[in-house]
C-alpha cells in the first residue's frame, strides 16, 4: 500500500482529533520510505500540524548536487503553499539544504515562514516546520502547519515525485 493511500486511512481514524500535545502518525511504504507526522488537529476536510518529516533511505550519503536538484525541483513544483519557497543555505560539511518561504508571509505584527531541511545524513530526511517572528524581537516560535487533506496529499505527492532517482 502507498504511503497517500495510508495518510488518508489514518486521518480518517484521527478525524475529530484536537489536543494539547500533538499526536504522531507513522507510517511505511513498501520501499522503507517512513512519513511522520505530529498533529496537533485533524478534521474531516483539514489538518494541524506541527512537523511533517520523510525518511528516505535511498537518500542516504548522496552527494550534496543531488540533495541541491531536489530541492531545485520541490521549489518550483511545489507552488500552493501559502508563500513560495526556495532554497536558501548550504552545508557542505553537513550534506543539508535548508529552504524557507522567498518571502516570509507578514502581517502587521509577525512574519511567518516555512522551513525545509533537506539531509543526506542519518537516513536521508525531508523535514517541514512553519515559524512566526515578531520584527524586532529576538528568536522564533514554532507554529502550526495548517492544510486541508487534499493539499496534504498533493505536498506528499510531489515530495515523492521529486525525490531524485
Amino acid at each position: 500500500m502507498d504511503l497517500i493511500t495510508k495518510l488518508n486511512d489514518e486521518l480518517k481514524q484521527l478525524a475529530g482529533f484536537v489536543g494539547p500535545q500533538p499526536r504522531r502518525m507513522q507510517i511505511t511504504d513498501d520501499d522503507g520510505v517512513q512519513l511522520t507526522i505530529e498533529f496537533s488537529a485533524v478534521d474531516t476536510l483539514s489538518c494541524s500540524f506541527r512537523e511533517l518529516t520523510l525518511h528516505i533511505p535511498k537518500l542516504v550519503g548522496r552527494e550534496l548536487k543531488v540533495l541541491k536538484q531536489w530541492a531545485d525541483d520541490l521549489s518550483r513544483r511545489v507552488t500552493y503553499l501559502l508563500e513560495n519557497i526556495g532554497p536558501v543555505e548550504i552545508d557542505k560539511l553537513g550534506d543539508q539544504i535548508l529552504i524557507r518561504s522567498t518571502p516570509p508571509g507578514r502581517s502587521k505584527t509577525t512574519a511567518k515562514f516555512y522551513e525545509v531541511l533537506l539531509s543526506a545524513r542519518g537516513n536521508g530526511t525531508f523535514s517541514l516546520k512553519r515559524f512566526a517572528f515578531e520584527p524586532g524581537q529576538s528568536g522564533r516560535n514554532a507554529v502550526d502547519v495548517q492544510l486541508t487533506h487534499e493539499v496534504l496529499n498533493k505536498l506528499i505527492g510531489d515530495l515523492l515525485d521529486t525525490v531524485p532517482a
